[in-house]
């Protein structure tokens, strides 16, 4: 097997692939790529046996076979070589010779055969999505998802189609990020799956700001896109989701709108001299008085800020979790932001006032 390749072409998609290798396995074969050469293209193929990315690169001349190479040390290869340079990948016996100008290197190899696969059922649901959009709608929610929680379903998103939509729910038990976009293509039934936390990461990765398709083929145990340039496989959590809607406050009798920026300085200034452990920040509204943000902790160190907004109606006063307001409050474009508000116990709503989506919701804090 003989590869001759231009180290731009290969950095990126080895890149894409080398992201989902972890650095300790229990299967030694599970820290190397695969590469497989088939005429003038070869798919570089990484797994950790939960997620699964296929790469697609064009070489300069024909050949086919297939190697296993060290995932890191070839990314770490290709990212110390000089810009412009060709890279010269060829099998010898049971090495690799990785030769780019005067430099040469020779690398373990492991038997191609050996490289795992996720096998997949067959797909019983497929839709074709903008990448953008995907793109979007997973930047936007996330963030909400759960890290290590014994409810196993929260450390993932899920991903909702149905009702002509594509919606997407993240949330940790404290706070929740609802984002959905319309389908081109409605399906005739609802369906639900939970995407793993490592999955969506890898996923995001992927996905570039184009209006070109991602074609997502899903199964009972499995989710699957395609684009020209990779393939991603994904198994999925079997669980139930809770029933998110449930979470969504009625509608709100407090709105308080106010500048975007403004409000994430004051939130971010105010955040400095609150308690590291639980980050709280209380928020104060009077009547035609604008918005007051104060914080404090242990050390009786303390922060105000003063902004202006809108807001009519009894004064009170909420305490919440910054970096969930900030994480929100980042997430949104648009110029002002709407806090939906009921009474100082119940949750508040952070959304942009032109749009329905995306919507979070934030648990309040006692202060």
């Amino acid at each position: 097997m003989h590869i001759t390749i231009q180290r731009e072409d290969l950095l990126k998609p080895l890149s894409y692939v080398a992201g989902v290798v972890e650095k300790r396995q229990t299967l030694p074969i599970l820290s190397f790529v695969l590469l497989r050469q088939d005429n003038s293209e070869v798919t570089l193929t990484g797994t950790d046996l939960e997620v699964e990315i296929i790469a697609r690169v064009k070489t300069e001349h024909s050949a086919s076979g297939e190697l296993t190479l060290p995932a890191r040390k070839l990314l770490d290869i290709c990212r110390a070589l000089p810009e412009g340079a060709a890279i010269d990948i060829r099998k010898e016996g049971e090495k690799a010779s990785v030769k780019s100008g005067k430099s040469r290197f020779s690398l373990l190899t492991l038997p191609a055969t050996d490289f795992p696969n996720i096998q997949a059922s067959p797909w019983n649901q497929s839709i074709s999505v903008p990448q953008a959009t995907l793109r979007n709608l997973l930047q936007q929610t996330h963030f909400c998802m759960a890290q290590q929680d014994t409810r196993y379903f929260l450390n993932g998103l899920l991903v909702e189609l149905g009702d002509g939509q594509l919606r997407v729910v993240g949330t940790d038990g404290h706070r929740m990020a609802i984002s959905e976009s319309k389908l081109e293509r409605d399906i005739q039934d609802l369906k639900q799956i939970i995407i793993p936390r490592k999955g969506v990461h890898e996923f995001m990765r992927l996905l570039e700001d184009v209006s070109d398709p991602v074609e997502l083929q899903l199964n009972a145990n499995h989710v699957r896109a395609r684009t020209a340039d990779f393939v991603f496989t994904s198994k999925l959590i079997d669980g139930k989701y809770p029933d998110y809607t449930k979470v969504i406050p009625a509608p709100q009798n407090k709105l308080v709108h106010v500048e975007r920026e403004t409000l994430r300085e004051s939130l971010s200034r105010a955040a400095i001299l609150s308690n590291e452990k639980y980050r709280g920040v209380r928020l104060a509204l009077a009547n035609n008085k604008g918005l007051k943000i104060s914080a404090h902790n242990p050390e009786q160190e303390e922060a105000q800020e003063e902004i202006s907004a809108d807001y009519s109606g009894e004064a009170m006063e909420i305490g919440f979790n910054v970096s969930y307001m900030l994480e929100a409050i980042n997430a949104l474009h648009s110029q002002r932001v709407v806090i939906g508000l009921t009474d100082a116990n119940s949750s508040c709503t952070i959304s942009s006032p032109d749009t329905k989506t995306p919507l979070y919701v934030i648990m309040p804090m006692r202060l």
